[in-house]
C-alpha cells in the first residue's frame, strides 16, 4: 500500500470515527432532551447545542463524502465527454471546488476573531469562535480530502469510468447476492 493510500485510509477512519461520534452524541442529546422535557425539566441549552452538533455533523460528513468522492457532482457528464474535454472539465471542477473552499477557509478564519468576543446564550462559557471553528477547519479538511482523492478520481476519469454507474452496478451485484442467500 502506498503512503498516499495509507494517509487516505487513516483520514477516512478518523473522519468516520468523528462523524459516528457526532451522530451518537447528537442522538443522545436529542433523546435525553425529549425525556427530560416529558417530565417537565427541559435543558436550557438543548436548542443551541443540537443545532451546532447538526452543523458539525454536516460539515465533517461532507469531508468524508469528499474523501470518498461521493459528494455532489456530475460524473456522468464528465465521463461521457470526449477524452480531451474530460481532462479539462475535471481540472476546471477541481480548481473551482478547491478555490471555493479556500475562500471559505480564509473568511471563516477571519470571522473567528470577530466571534471570539461572543458566546452561546445558554452556555456562556463556550465561545462562538469554538463552535464556528468547524467552518475553516472543515474547509481545509475538504481541500485535503479533494487532493488525497484526486489521483484515484483522475485515473477513473481518464478511463471514462462513471463512479455513479460503478456504484449502481455494485448495488445490483449486492442485491443479487442477497437474493441468492435469501432463497437458499
Amino acid at each position: 500500500m502506498s503512503s498516499l493510500a495509507r494517509v487516505n485510509l487513516l483520514l477516512e477512519r478518523l473522519l468516520e470515527v468523528l462523524t459516528v461520534f457526532l451522530l451518537l452524541a447528537l442522538t443522545t442529546i436529542v433523546i435525553a432532551a425529549v425525556g427530560f422535557r416529558m417530565v417537565g425539566n427541559s435543558f436550557s441549552w438543548y436548542d443551541e447545542v443540537a443545532s451546532i452538533g447538526l452543523a458539525w455533523l454536516s460539515f465533517y460528513g461532507a469531508n468524508l463524502a469528499a474523501l470518498k468522492r461521493t459528494h455532489m457532482g456530475f460524473p456522468g457528464l464528465v465521463s461521457r465527454a470526449p477524452a480531451a474535454l474530460r481532462a479539462t472539465l475535471f481540472i476546471l471542477s477541481e480548481v473551482i471546488v478547491i478555490g471555493f473552499f479556500l475562500v471559505i477557509a480564509y473568511y471563516g478564519y477571519l470571522v473567528l476573531d470577530i466571534l471570539a468576543w461572543d458566546s452561546l446564550v445558554s452556555l456562556p462559557w463556550i465561545g462562538l469562535d469554538v463552535t464556528q471553528s468547524v467552518i475553516p477547519i472543515s474547509a481545509v479538511l475538504f481541500i485535503l480530502c479533494e487532493l488525497l482523492s484526486m489521483p484515484m478520481a483522475w485515473r477513473k476519469m481518464r478511463g471514462g469510468v462513471n463512479s455513479e454507474s460503478e456504484e449502481i452496478e455494485a448495488a445490483i451485484r449486492q442485491a443479487e447476492e442477497d437474493l441468492k442467500e435469501h432463497r437458499a
